[in-house]
């Protein structure tokens, strides 16, 4: 009897890693949507209405050391490291452009 309760917690176990994925893939394309929200901020600093720079600035340097994480950790966590990728890039653009 205990192995198809083996076999039920390893089916189980497949079925919530399947599910882990497609989260971790999901937070992914929302975080990056996020850091796309910055174009309106960057559109309004050059624009002459200047937002502070501060926050992205923090942003982008948070979002480097996630990407640092994701790329060198062993194994890679991409989902991660791709996340933050946008955040580098807009958050510095919306920092410089605030200046």
């Amino acid at each position: 009897m205990q192995a198809p309760r083996r076999k039920h917690h390893s089916q189980h176990h497949i079925h919530f890693d399947t599910f882990i994925h497609y989260i971790s893939w999901i937070a992914t394309i929302l975080s990056v949507l996020m850091y796309v929200t910055y174009i309106p901020q960057i559109g309004q600093n050059l624009a002459g209405n200047k937002g502070t720079p501060l926050q992205p600035l923090v942003a982008a340097l948070n979002c480097s050391l996630w990407v640092f994480y994701g790329l060198f950790k062993h194994p890679r966590d991409l989902p991660l490291a791709i996340a933050n990728m946008p955040g580098i890039l807009f958050g510095l653009l919306t920092f410089w452009t605030a200046l």
